[in-house]
């Protein structure tokens, strides 16, 4: 997917697992099917799964490396912290690893969380369904910011910082889908006022990073983007996987006025049109959710 791709094998995970964590040397190694584009997933054993991030950047920079560190280490402490409030299932930190022979960054173990992701059900329409996940967000947002505010350049902040990103993804998409529509709705959206306060939001509530599980929403995995940013971020699900009167019930159960609509709508575009041209070869899926999102945005105006 990424020119700087890392390929990561379960013999390499194995050999990772064995000599930094003797206790859990002898459970089977075997890497899960996932559409995600930062880490390779690996189940080891039943209950356990390693994370291990797939774009290099400079390696053989000490500096880099302990950036990378203390970025995993950052998203282990904001798993905690949703740990106390989730009122599902979500992944639980286990173990920090380091680079080794065969693999040159740190790395992060959790606990499995079990599960049917979203995408793969008929959850997209029951606004059940959309209730719970509803009720999920509004757990993260109930976590304490004491005192902090949106951090960084990623999505969260301020629209407008996006516009040449936007643009850019616009251009590449062509003869892929509305990109006029997309231009003219985006025009629209990047100026939405800003919110009237951060809160802690999950970020990155994708259609696979969602599970069913007993009938309903039974977890909610992928903690890496948890931060404090803008709350209308987590109103992703609405776009790139609920269909209308699941969307509506989501909308009505986070009492969203129509501002933090409107930029929960650009949040989604800002997202999606990166994704769509980006991924349509190497991660189809990917594209594909991005292009139902887009779709959805152009359908709702």
């Amino acid at each position: 997917m990424h020119a700087n791709q890392i390929e990561v094998t379960p013999a390499t995970v194995a050999r990772l697992v064995s000599q930094q964590f003797p206790a859990w040397a002898r459970m089977p190694v075997r890497a899960v099917t996932s559409h995600g584009t930062v880490n390779a997933i690996f189940r080891i054993g039943p209950d356990l799964v390693a994370r291990l991030p797939i774009e290099a950047g400079d390696t053989g920079d000490a500096g880099e490396v302990e950036a990378r560190r203390a970025e995993l280490l950052g998203e282990m402490d904001a798993a905690r912290r949703l740990l106390t409030v989730s009122p599902v299932a979500v992944p639980e930190p286990l173990a920090l690893g380091e680079p080794g022979a065969d693999y040159p960054l740190p790395w992060s173990v959790y606990r499995w969380v079990p599960g049917v992701a979203a995408r793969d059900t008929s959850a997209a329409h029951s606004p059940r369904f959309a209730e719970q996940l509803a009720g999920f967000v509004g757990a993260v947002r109930s976590l304490p910011t004491d005192g902090r505010t949106f951090e960084g350049t990623r999505r969260g902040g301020h629209l407008t910082r996006h516009d040449t990103y936007v643009r850019r993804g616009l251009d590449r998409s062509a003869g892929l889908i509305d990109i006029n529509g997309l231009a003219a709705l985006w025009e629209r959206l990047r100026t939405t006022p800003l919110a009237p306060a951060d809160s802690w939001t999950h970020g990155d509530l994708m259609p696979g990073n969602v599970l069913v599980g007993g009938g309903g929403l039974s977890g909610v995995i992928d903690v890496g983007q948890l931060a404090v940013a803008d709350p209308a971020l987590d109103l992703q699900p609405a776009w790139n996987l609920f269909t209308p009167a699941a969307r509506d019930a989501y909308r009505e159960a986070l009492a969203c006025d129509d501002d933090e609509w409107d930029r929960g709508k650009g949040w989604a575009l800002a997202q999606a049109i990166g994704c769509l041209w980006y991924y349509r070869e190497t991660n189809p899926v990917m594209s594909q959710t991005a292009h139902r999102t887009l779709q959805a945005l152009l359908d709702a105006g």
